[in-house]
């Protein structure tokens, strides 16, 4: 959910002044290319249906284990199966988790992050729930920013996704712009995404966070 609606006529300052606060070289250019008005609104129709079949096709290709129905059936992620019944944006941010979970963490439900905005059986994803605090806000930050980095690359509206998920809260100011960076080092000091920002086909082999950056995303080994 947006925390500060941004209206369209403000959308480039916004991003101008973010991109400002943003180191020069990969970061800034992943940013600017996130960064396109025409991806602020969500898909509709018949382009959601394909967007949809996209995001089904990346977990196939990812051998992610699938399931009809909606999240609010019971949850999203079984431990073994991953409910489909969602738009395409949610598949990928699950997809994303699925890729950075750690192995036992993709036998837990909801990856062991606690009942997410969709979960129906939030009883039952509290008691599965192993990361708590820094460290879940951490996988959540990396998970929000590699599905966001999908939807670029499957050319579906990734900007509608990094304003609904207040990347751009606090644009120009310092904190933000290292939260954005650290996340996206983060994420290529993984391998789950290449230096340029496009995703990789990589699943979190290490059992354990390894590092964490200053503004405290963690940093996984492969």
């Amino acid at each position: 959910m947006i925390l500060t609606p941004i209206a369209t006529d403000r959308l480039q300052s916004i991003f101008d002044r973010f991109a400002g606060s943003l180191p020069p070289g990969a970061v800034r250019d992943l940013f600017m290319r996130l960064a396109d008005a025409t991806k602020a609104v969500r898909a509709g129709g018949e382009m959601a249906i394909k967007n949809h079949a996209d995001s089904i096709d990346l977990a196939a290709r990812l051998f992610i284990g699938l399931k009809p129905g909606s999240p609010r059936f019971d949850v999203s992620w079984d431990g073994r199966v991953l409910r489909t019944a969602t738009e395409a944006y949610v598949l990928l941010h699950e997809i994303a988790h699925y890729q950075l979970a750690s192995p036992a963490q993709r036998c837990r439900v909801d990856f062991g992050l606690g009942p997410g905005p969709e979960t129906g059986d939030r009883d039952r994803a509290t008691r599965a729930q192993c990361l708590f605090g820094l460290a879940r806000e951490r996988e959540e930050a990396m998970a929000s920013l590699l599905g966001i980095l999908w939807e670029a690359e499957l050319g579906h509206p990734a900007l509608a996704s990094l304003l609904d998920q207040n990347w751009l809260e606090g644009a120009g100011r310092s904190s933000a712009a290292v939260y954005f960076a650290d996340a996206f080092a983060a994420l290529v000091a993984g391998g789950f995404v290449d230096r340029v920002g496009r995703p990789q086909m990589q699943l979190r082999r290490s059992g354990d966070v390894q590092a964490a950056s200053p503004a405290g995303v963690a940093s996984f080994a492969g």
